[in-house]
């Protein structure tokens, strides 16, 4: 459904006897248009994509007595993985580190009576993938999760298109906006005149988002369906009005 805002504002600009005729003359070509009644509308289009690459969050989650075991363990599995999507076809810059944590597991005693002591360590090692082959997808998390991936935190689905399905939603926002403006102009008795001025509020483009455990990931391929992303984009115009002859 679109959401269309319309209104219709009459402006008058006042000239004071002390001003010169000539600063009048050069005010009148950028002023003509704001002395005069003005039809303001909002309109909103939208274009649908269907999303060509993903990225996708793999995580190695280790536990163990010391630091330095749960970090070996955990650097030997995340290792795997990236020498397994580097095969896969993945470039380095397809793959980054983006989270890396140290945490000691705590066990606190109960009714909070005596000091909590440390029983271990979690070490967690997160990288994302951007696979630009929807085919690769599935291949790329089942692969992760036979080389010790133990969570897959987030896929999301984007467009490499998604700039030109963009301008296509500004340019049906446009549409719509002049079509309101010219419907108005006409129940006011007069007609739609030159654009004063076009701003554009775009709302953001998600990225379609999927959140997996790896503890519900099977076997068997992975069935992955990207689905269509919709691109929104509002304008908002300020017009003219030419008032009818009376």
């Amino acid at each position: 459904m679109l959401n269309r805002r319309i209104t219709l504002l009459v402006i008058g600009l006042a000239v004071g006897p002390g001003t010169r005729a000539v600063e009048a003359q050069a005010m009148s070509s950028q002023a003509t248009a704001a002395s005069g009644p003005i039809i303001v509308t909002t309109g909103t289009g939208e274009a649908r994509v269907t999303p060509d690459r993903a990225t996708i969050m793999v995580g190695v989650q280790s536990r163990a007595t010391t630091a330095a075991v749960a970090g070996s363990d955990n650097a030997r599995k995340q290792r795997a993985i990236l020498d397994t999507l580097r095969a896969l076809g993945l470039t380095s810059e397809q793959l980054s580190t983006v989270n890396y944590n140290v945490v000691p597991d705590m066990q606190y005693p109960p009714n909070g009576q005596g000091t909590p002591r440390v029983t271990g360590y979690t070490v967690t090692n997160n990288v994302r993938a951007d696979v630009r082959r929807l085919d690769d997808v599935a291949r790329v998390i089942d692969a992760a999760l036979a080389k010790g991936a133990n969570e897959i935190s987030s896929l999301e689905f984007y467009s490499s298109k998604s700039d030109s399905a963009r301008r296509a939603a500004l340019a049906t926002a446009v549409a719509n906006a002049r079509q309101d403006a010219e419907a108005l102009a006409r129940a006011a008795g007069g007609s739609l005149g030159q654009v004063i001025e076009m701003s554009t509020g775009e709302l953001p483009v998600r990225p379609l988002s999927i959140s997996l455990r790896s503890e519900m990931v099977a076997a068997a391929k992975t069935p992955i369906e990207p689905g269509q992303q919709t691109i929104s984009a509002t304008v908002t115009v300020r017009w003219a009005f030419v008032p009818g002859r009376s």
